[in-house]
């Protein structure tokens, strides 16, 4: 089964975790997915990991969709509305998901630090990268989305409420994607578009395995390594749980009744089913609650 056969998808951030899990599940529900973030071969964002959008996008067809990729900075206003131009010309018009997952701030966060002495250049290049980047993208997106009166738009963030998340800067980064679903949703429901907020749980991610020096396969090693919070670990899912997620989200029949929600990995594993690549369900919300997270 391909529901999203015919669909085409952006993928903003597409290069590595959430979005290339993202991406490459949609390409495995039958989506064209453009697969946009700056580092391509041969010339790495400022992050300088090895991740490229070319992989992404082989990645998306080698599971059965079309992958495409764009290098585009998403806080460049000039990019992001030519990567919108090139989708109209090639795709008649056709825009079906656009899922906004910029981040790039792994590196920007100084936890443990109040605001006031947190670097503050770093704090607002998060929100640069977080919520500028987020709304310019949407801003040439939509209008796609709009006239042909249907679509959705995914907001991917940290967390599903408005509560502190350690830091100032990053609360502000991940919330903000939450309320920008939210007031989004308002705008687009006389067009019959959608815009919902998506969040992972504890996400093992490249950086994340490589922070507990694992891999995927050794990933369980990390649990009873002795690093903060590797006993959370154990509970932890790969980014394709929450793409998993959202490729069953988009193909949904009541998607307009789901507009201006928050929706976590494990709801959307519950509600329709999905597992991990492993093949396990793990429930962040659950272990959370009881840990006293959430």
């Amino acid at each position: 089964m391909k529901p999203l056969e015919g669909k085409i998808a952006v993928v903003a951030g597409a290069t590595r975790g959430a979005g290339r899990g993202i991406a490459v599940s949609l390409g495995e529900a039958g989506a064209t997915v453009y697969c946009t973030g700056r580092s391509i071969r041969g010339q790495a964002s400022d992050l300088n990991r090895a991740e490229t959008i070319e992989e992404t996008a082989e990645l998306v067809t080698a599971r059965g969709g079309v992958g495409i990729p764009v290098r585009v900075d998403h806080t460049v206003e000039v990019d992001v509305q030519a990567l919108f131009e090139k989708i109209n010309k090639e795709q008649n018009g056709q825009l079906d998901v656009l899922v906004n997952n910029i981040w790039g701030g792994e590196k920007l966060t100084e936890w443990g630090k109040p605001f006031w002495e947190h670097s503050l250049s770093k704090g607002l290049l998060m929100q640069e990268r977080a919520v500028k980047a987020h709304l310019i993208t949407s801003h040439y997106g939509a209008p796609l989305l709009v006239k042909r009166r249907k679509g959705l738009i995914i907001e991917v963030t940290d967390g599903i409420d408005y509560r502190y998340r350690g830091s100032l800067f990053y609360s502000l980064a991940k919330i903000s994607p939450i309320h920008l679903a939210a007031a989004m949703a308002a705008d687009l429901k006389p067009y019959d578009v959608t815009a919902v907020a998506v969040t992972p749980g504890f996400l093992r991610s490249e950086e994340m395995l490589e922070h507990f020096e694992v891999t995927e396969e050794t990933w369980l090693d990390a649990v009873h390594g002795g690093k903060p919070d590797a006993e959370h670990f154990s509970q932890s899912e790969t980014p394709y749980f929450v793409g998993r997620g959202i490729a069953a989200l988009a193909a949904s029949s009541d998607l307009l009744e789901r507009s201006g929600q928050v929706f976590p990995s494990w709801q959307l594993s519950d509600e329709f089913g999905i597992t991990d690549v492993d093949g396990r369900q793990p429930h962040w919300g659950n272990y959370a609650k009881l840990h006293g997270f959430l």
